[in-house]
């Protein structure tokens, strides 16, 4: 009997991290639906097609619920393996500044937390019933900034995270009796797009002395999502070349 493909769904899947992990998924076979709130381009990576891709806005609350029921169409009764929730913002100041506590506008923070907080929680329980047929899991991807004071991430983005790691736990405990694992990852300097200017400096402090590169954890991100991590739940593995020691 052929074997069954299985499901992921993956936020913030166009560069970096997000794209490396959709890759890595489809290389292995999975069908990956990508979440994102521009329109399907054309020159979408071959991995995704418009019948997996639902165009969604994560700061928008009511957006949100309505793509999740546009995702729960996509699968159409079959069971979901894997939630990644990949997708963040992190606002900066005039020349890429970092913004503190202090010159962080409310609204800003609102927006930040419903990006990097909230959405994770919103898609994770309105995919309950298909994680749940899945016995799937469910990734958060969180950061060195919500553990240490970062000369780049800014308050309102570590804090986030910082919240989202301690969400992580709480979620592991009540998806857990359903079957559903949660756990989360914590990048830390890893070469994409986005990457500030004075990182040459900040690697000359990371034990490993070099950057990461995205494959490296969507590795980790696809042995959380695997048979290989069965009994793993509730946990926030760093991937950042020791940088957190």
């Amino acid at each position: 009997m052929a074997k069954k493909q299985k499901t992921i769904v993956l936020t913030g899947g166009s560069r970096g991290i997000g794209h490396a992990t959709g890759k890595h998924f489809w290389k292995a076979g999975w069908r990956v639906i990508t979440c994102s709130r521009q329109p399907f381009p054309k020159d979408h990576p071959k991995m995704v097609g418009p019948e997996n891709y639902v165009q969604i806005d994560l700061s928008d609350r009511k957006d949100l619920a309505a793509g999740v029921e546009q995702i729960r169409k996509r699968l159409d009764g079959a069971p979901l393996n894997a939630l990644i929730n990949n997708a963040a913002i992190s606002p900066k100041g005039e020349g890429g500044k970092r913004l503190g506590s202090i010159e962080t506008d409310t609204s800003m923070w609102d927006q930040v937390f419903q990006v990097n907080f909230f959405a994770p929680i919103m898609l994770a329980r309105g995919l309950i019933k298909d994680l749940e047929m899945g016995k799937g899991s469910i990734v958060n991807i969180t950061s060195i900034a919500g553990s240490h004071v970062h000369p780049f991430a800014g308050s309102a983005y570590a804090t986030s995270k910082a919240a989202l790691s301690a969400l992580t736990r709480e979620m592991a405990a009540d998806f857990g009796p359903y079957g559903i694992r949660v756990n989360a990852i914590s990048p830390g300097e890893i070469e994409t797009s986005i990457l500030s200017p004075g990182t040459e400096e900040l690697v000359k402090t990371i034990p490993l002395r070099r950057l990461g590169n995205p494959e490296e954890v969507a590795e980790i991100i696809y042995f959380l999502c695997s048979e290989q991590s069965s009994y793993v739940s509730g946990a926030e593995i760093h991937v950042n070349g020791g940088q957190h020691v």
